[in-house]
């Protein structure tokens, strides 16, 4: 039997066959994926083979091979990843200015990761209703940059409602992990997109700015127009996995296409000479936020803060 993971509750999987069955299963004792060391080595998205038994639930027996998916560092900070989500379309990333706010270098992981991958990526700007007259204009500079660079970027208040339509249309016919930070009102979204889902949501801790986890464990849900939203747990962190140091700046476009430019083949753009990177950074045509998140990549790896793949 042939099925798609639609939710992942830690031990348990539940599949929807391909006749439209919902089963639980678990994994056969032996199953493991053999090229990454995950800490969840079967993700919502992946389609299975799966060995009904009498108990009325299953065993998944194989993994269909993935078209793509997104990974980051598990969190422990240990060798292993953590694959969000698999045979994606796109990915939506639904940050805050504020209430919690999201930095730049939290954004440009996550659209880094998404570039190795090859997962065309959105930015979701959320609670535009909150936001004072500074937080505004803030907002604005975000929007130009991004855009300028290639991710769409989509406006909405999830509370009210603003913004929302656009964003339907976005998920027709696609496959779309949503991600974001704990607090910025993924499931909020999620329930005013799908009025019938009832996703629990929580409240901001006042004393911190910062978002309490609410999903617990991530799960699809079939969107009108033949697509699906994967919702995730949010993210406090995103540490990349497995990018070499040469590698990085490929995944970040405007520094790659500045790159080719430079008199170095292996230019690494923090102090060589005539780096065309450096000069673009210095003439602010690549912005001072996303040079200062690619650094932050390249120093995770000399730090050993988070420790090669196997």
């Amino acid at each position: 039997m042939r099925g798609l993971i639609i939710k992942n509750t830690g031990s348990w999987y539940q599949v929807k066959t391909d006749e439209g069955q919902l089963v639980e299963c678990k994994i056969k004792g032996n199953f493991r994926l053999k090229e990454i060391k995950s800490t969840n080595p079967i993700a919502v998205g992946d389609y299975v083979k799966i060995i009904p038994n009498q108990e009325g639930t299953a065993l998944i027996s194989e993994i269909e091979e993935r078209k793509n998916y997104i990974i980051r560092r598990a969190s422990n900070l240990s060798k292993q990843s953590h694959i969000l989500a698999s045979n994606l379309d796109q990915c939506m990333l639904v940050v805050t200015v504020n209430y919690p706010e999201t930095s730049t270098i939290f954004i440009d992981r996550f659209l880094a990761s998404a570039e190795a991958y090859r997962i065309p990526a959105k930015i979701i700007f959320n609670k535009i209703d909150a936001y004072n007259e500074d937080e505004l204009r803030y907002l604005d500079g975000l929007i130009n940059l991004y855009t300028q660079i290639g991710y769409p970027c989509l406006t909405v208040s999830a509370l009210n409602g603003e913004g929302i339509e656009p964003i339907k249309k976005e998920l027709e016919k696609r496959v779309t992990l949503f991600a974001g930070h704990s607090g910025v009102g993924k499931s909020t979204l999620i329930n005013t997109i799908l009025p019938e889902c009832t996703i629990k949501t929580g409240k901001i801790s006042t004393y911190h700015n910062k978002g309490m986890h609410t999903t617990t464990f991530s799960e699809m849900f079939p969107v009108p127009g033949d697509g699906y939203i994967i919702d995730t747990p949010g993210i406090k962190g995103f540490g990349t996995f497995d990018m070499e140091d040469e590698e990085i700046g490929h995944y970040f476009p405007e520094i790659f296409k500045a790159s080719s430019n430079c008199r170095y083949g292996n230019c690494s753009h923090r102090h060589e000479p005539d780096c065309a990177v450096l000069k673009a950074v210095e003439e602010h045509f690549i912005s001072e936020s996303r040079y200062a998140s690619y650094l932050s990549m390249l120093e995770d790896k000399e730090e050993g803060k988070y420790r090669s793949a196997y």
